[in-house]
């Protein structure tokens, strides 16, 4: 997915020596290895492992003098044994790479321990459903991309502790999704993305679905509600949670079985503690107010690879890794998001959290999606503009939906602009990239 531009900057952060790829990123690489030095680089063709097609050659795939054929390196090894390596708990298994919303991707530093922290916390969660199917049955949508967290540790680690069979795609097509599932007698555990689910939920055929997959899991990215109501009412299961990168995909979790509340995000996972602070003091907010996701856990990262202001940036003295994002827990311990510090809004010196405000906007039947921001206003610093993206076929003006606001919220929350947005930038795993959109505005502001 990323352009050779994108893949430059990260061979030169991350010191990159050996680079893995397949046949429809050759020519990029070819590129790549004209401005960077990378001495390994082994090519393959996803066809060469499929039992009715014919390998290919490194001819085929256009191979530069020196690069390796990755069906031929592995054919040719005649040594069966692992390596012989010495591996501590606490040394360093990947460099994970941030989502890049705010700016270029720092690489978060997981250990082994991170990791197999991380696959038992899941298993741990899981296990009431899962493990009540016998292995034959246990099989994983893995439709998430791998190089995320979130696929990494819940489609594929996960699925090896459970002995599970990883149903691997390339890509998310609805419809191919929807034949691959109903080729299967049972899903146990299908996690995915909010647009993911948004897009099956919608399709005509959910209540097949809805008999075979056991748990939907959405992650990434919060749910709207109004998609949480319809999906309950067609008897689907749906599961949220919270987790980055730097925690190792998992932090706090809605029990799969038990109470779950609409739009919370759960209780802190097995061995994580959890506290709210106030970001600009320091100090811990009373219980029910909003205050930044302070976390420690065996499930934070090492460090940020090679930036030791950027790690310095969000760890305490005593540990605690600072998450950005801003929270309450209520009486019940039961933790809701309300957005993400670096994103909240002063208007007239008020706190607008721009989620809150997509989520009503997200409730007006026209609208498919929305991403809200903070833009400079002479009178009140900032002011709420919204980017609304319409259901197909529907019309509505800025004044309706900026009414429909004032209903809802208010007068200060409410968007002074609407603009109306074919399509929204929205990450891979369907972040909302509200850094985007300012920068765009900052440039029309000069």
């Amino acid at each position: 997915m990323y352009t050779k531009e994108e893949l430059k900057t990260n061979v030169i952060n991350m010191g990159i020596t050996g680079m893995v790829t397949f046949e429809t990123q050759v020519a990029k690489i070819k590129e790549l290895c004209k401005e960077v030095s990378i001495p390994f680089v082994a090519v393959t063709r996803l066809t060469d492992y499929r039992n009715e097609m014919q390998v290919s050659t490194p001819e085929e795939l256009g191979l530069e003098k020196g690069w390796y054929h990755f069906s031929q390196m592995i054919e040719s090894c005649t040594n069966e044994a692992a390596p012989e390596v010495e591996i501590s708990q606490e040394d360093p298994a990947i460099i994970q790479l941030t989502g890049g919303t705010t700016g270029t991707p720092k690489g978060a530093v997981l250990t082994h321990r991170n990791v197999v922290c991380s696959t038992y916390a899941v298993d741990e969660l899981l296990k009431p459903i899962v493990h009540l199917y016998p292995v034959h049955k246990r099989h994983i949508i893995g439709v998430l991309p791998y190089f995320h967290i979130y696929g990494e540790i819940c489609a594929n680690c996960f699925s090896v502790v459970t002995r599970s069979t990883q149903v691997i795609l390339t890509g998310f097509d609805v419809d191919e999704v929807m034949n691959t599932v109903m080729r299967f007698e049972a899903i146990p555990y299908f996690p995915a993305v909010p647009t993911m689910i948004t897009a099956l939920i919608n399709h005509p055929r959910i209540r097949e679905l809805a008999k075979v997959v056991g748990i939907l899991n959405s992650g990434g990215a919060p749910l709207p509600k109004e998609l949480m109501r319809k999906a309950k009412s067609l008897n689907i299961f749906i599961a949220e949670g919270f987790g980055m990168s730097e925690t190792t995909c998992l932090g706090i979790n809605n029990p799969y079985l038990g109470l779950k509340k609409p739009l919370s995000i759960g209780m802190p996972v097995t061995d994580t503690d959890v506290k709210f602070v106030d970001p600009e003091s320091g100090e811990e907010v009373k219980l029910g107010d909003p205050g930044e996701i302070w976390i420690k856990s065996p499930l934070v990262m090492k460090g940020y690879w090679n930036n030791p202001e950027e790690t310095a940036k969000v760890f305490t003295e005593d540990g605690w890794l600072k998450t950005g994002d801003i929270a309450y827990q209520d009486e019940d311990g039961y933790i809701f998001i309300v957005d993400r510090s670096k994103d909240m809004i002063i208007s007239g010196g008020y706190n607008v959290y721009p989620r809150e405000v997509d989520e009503v906007i997200l409730k007006y039947p026209k609208v498919k999606d929305v991403i809200t921001i903070g833009v400079p206003d002479e009178y009140r610093g900032e002011v709420p503009k919204a980017f609304v993206q319409l259901e197909e076929g529907a019309v509505a003006t800025a004044d309706e939906i900026i009414a429909y606001c004032r209903e809802q919220m208010a007068s200060y929350k409410v968007p002074r602009l609407i603009e109306f947005r074919n399509e929204l930038p929205r990450s891979a795993v369907g972040k909302a990239l509200r850094r985007v959109l300012r920068d765009e505005e900052l440039a029309k502001r000069g």
